[in-house]
């Protein structure tokens, strides 16, 4: 027999995510006879996500389900297949997808809530989730496909030191765009000029959004791509040039919250400016995957675009490193490996 490890909800966050929120929980485990279309795999690699928190809500709360209490907290995941009654995915085959916090887990790719992503053969689980990661997809869909940039155009970046907004900079600035940075410190504003390309930076915390925001785009902005929602999304949306566009990837200020996430005040400001606000998910896009991981590999080897990737090792730190999330401490994509 094996040992399964996992990480429970032992109880709902009241406000910000606690370590106390979490549950290690250990069992002896025994492979399962696999039911069709079922696959067992051992995950090697947990990406931390901001979307997660949702799915701690009470249910009604998350667009996504809400975990039980004593359930296993779910996310993306890298996992290798150890055995498959699915013949799209058999023994052996890495991919990465939405699995749960644990050693081993049983999955059903078919009906899975995030299309699952087969890992091209030389990447590594780091790449996987780093690199080549659904972030990243999020980023290059996000901003090409939804927020269609051209050269000479304003963009802005709210959550802009994270592991999409980083790598929405970065793509922008290739493509021709001013790009201002909305970040959480000094150093992370640092950070976002002096290694992402990034015109300018706004420390959201000391500085007055509104304020900088009309300094540094007088002319309004073109296209503002929104991580965080709440007030950032709000003083954006206020300050579209006429024919902007919106990309709602994130809407981190409202997860620690009940009430769903507030839009902008006066829509009436997006109907005569001729702003188009559109929503998106990753999973869209799995069929173009191949396109995003050509593009990017292209930039990574020409030395236009860096990806930081934050790796702790050690199963027993998904708690620390998901508190860490919302207070800022990560440094770029956050990572946990199994250990």
């Amino acid at each position: 027999m094996m040992r399964n490890r996992s990480w429970t909800l032992a109880r709902r966050p009241d406000g910000a995510v606690a370590v106390d929120d979490f549950a290690l929980v250990e069992s002896t485990f025994g492979a399962p006879a696999l039911a069709e279309g079922e696959i067992l795999v051992r995950n090697r690699i947990f990406a931390v996500a901001p979307t997660i928190r949702n799915w701690l809500n009470d249910p009604g709360e998350s667009y996504r389900g809400s975990i039980p209490i004593g359930g296993t907290i779910g996310g993306m995941a890298g996992c290798e297949v150890i055995a498959s009654a699915d013949p799209s995915y058999p023994p052996g085959a890495r991919i990465v997808a939405m699995s749960r916090w644990e050693d081993w887990s049983v999955l059903r790719p078919a009906q899975a809530p995030v299309p699952v992503f087969p890992m091209p053969g030389g990447m590594t689980f780091e790449q996987a989730l780093g690199s080549y990661s659904p972030n990243s997809l999020t980023a290059y869909f996000g901003l090409i496909d939804v927020g269609r940039p051209r050269a000479g155009e304003t963009v802005v970046v709210s959550g802009a030191a994270g592991s999409v907004g980083s790598l929405v900079v970065q793509i922008a600035n290739i493509l021709g765009c001013r790009v201002i940075g909305i970040a959480g410190s000094a150093d992370k504003c640092r950070w976002l000029e002096r290694a992402c390309g990034a015109d300018a930076t706004i420390d959201y915390r000391i500085e007055n959004l509104g304020e900088r925001l009309d300094a540094l785009a007088p002319g309004g902005i073109d296209l503002f791509f929104d991580n965080v929602g709440g007030d950032i999304l709000q003083a954006a949306a206020d300050r579209m040039a006429r024919h902007g566009r919106i990309v709602l990837c994130g809407q981190i200020s409202a997860y620690d919250r009940g009430g769903g996430a507030p839009g902008p005040r006066d829509m009436m400001k997006l109907v005569y400016g001729s702003i188009r606000m559109q929503g998106f998910v990753v999973g869209d896009y799995v069929a173009r995957a191949g396109e995003a991981h050509d593009a990017l590999s292209n930039w990574i080897a020409e030395g236009r675009i860096g990806i930081r990737v934050d790796l702790r090792d050690g199963f027993d730190r998904l708690p620390t490193a998901f508190v860490d999330l919302f207070r800022g401490a990560n440094q770029g994509t956050l990572l946990v490996t199994a250990g």
